[in-house]
């Protein structure tokens, strides 16, 4: 197991070489916010000699061990997102119940699929779940992540039933239904990865669900996306990632990402951050 520390005076950022249920074994229990979690979908992507197709209930059963141990690192108030094949999704939703409450299902869904289906329909979307482990005390920071209203407010209408009548309010907080261009050739962040989430999305659920200096965690980190927009927005992070070649690409991604700033203006307000020890986290320092 390789692992590297990026450290600043505002986060800091642990980077790890290793099979993720042997880190997350690791882990101090009740010590991350906010996980978000990306499995290889199991649907046949190369991903590396490492990641191997399994049986449907090898998969699952796999899907299971590394669920109930985001259950144990998780903060009482946490929060955790995982994503999916839409095959199966409905059995890890049926997992991550007997655990957590699911606040939401979201549907990402993006302009084309990236083989085009010709004997049935093409598929334009991912599922992602919202979990807490507790249902009245989570972080959820809505003006955070509040989008233009498009229906009243765009067309100036008038709500009468409020005392006085007043105009419907220009802005929301999104559905669970989200748009974002998937991550293609020769755009800014793209790595050759053959599952790269955009920036975007994880710039979403980590303004949603986290705080200044919290501690964000993905436990298959890719090209570490989730990390490199932690580092943009001021979380601390671990990133956990199996294959060489995507973490010595994760490395670089971090190490930019430290010095190019916040994503966009939202993240510049708040409290100053402070980089946590990550001896605290857990025996990964050590």
């Amino acid at each position: 197991m390789e692992r590297i520390i990026i450290n600043k005076k505002t986060t800091a950022h642990e980077l790890i070489c290793g099979d993720a249920l042997e880190v997350l074994d690791k882990v101090h229990k009740n010590s991350v916010n906010l996980v978000f979690a990306d499995p290889p979908y199991n649907i046949g992507k190369e991903f590396g000699p490492l990641n191997k197709q399994l049986s449907e209930n090898e998969y699952i059963e796999w899907c299971k061990k590394w669920i109930e141990r985001i259950h144990r690192v998780l903060t009482d108030d946490g929060s955790f997102y995982v994503m999916a094949a839409t095959q199966f999704m409905p059995y890890i939703d049926l997992h991550v119940r007997k655990m957590f409450h699911v606040l939401n299902r979201i549907a990402w869904f993006y302009d084309s699929s990236g083989v085009q289906a010709k004997k049935r329909f093409g598929s334009l979307y991912e599922p992602i779940l919202l979990c807490v482990k507790n249902q009245r005390n989570y972080t959820f920071n809505s003006d955070k992540i509040a989008v233009p209203a498009r229906t009243g407010a765009v067309r100036r209408l008038i709500d009468h039933r409020k005392k006085p009548p007043q105009r419907y309010s220009s802005i929301k907080i999104p559905g669970n239904v989200w748009y974002f261009p998937r991550v293609r050739f020769r755009m800014p962040e793209y790595f050759k990865h053959p599952s790269q989430k955009p920036e975007l999305l994880l710039e979403r659920i980590i303004l949603a669900s986290s705080n200044v200096g919290d501690l964000v965690l993905d436990p298959f980190a890719g090209t570490f996306t989730t990390n490199a927009v932690a580092a943009k927005l001021r979380r601390n992070s671990v990133g956990i990632e199996i294959e060489q070649k995507y973490f010595e690409a994760g490395v670089k991604r971090v190490q930019t990402a430290m010095e190019s700033g916040a994503i966009g203006n939202k993240a510049n307000h708040g409290r100053t951050p402070q980089a946590v020890n990550l001896h605290d986290f857990g025996e990964l320092s050590s």
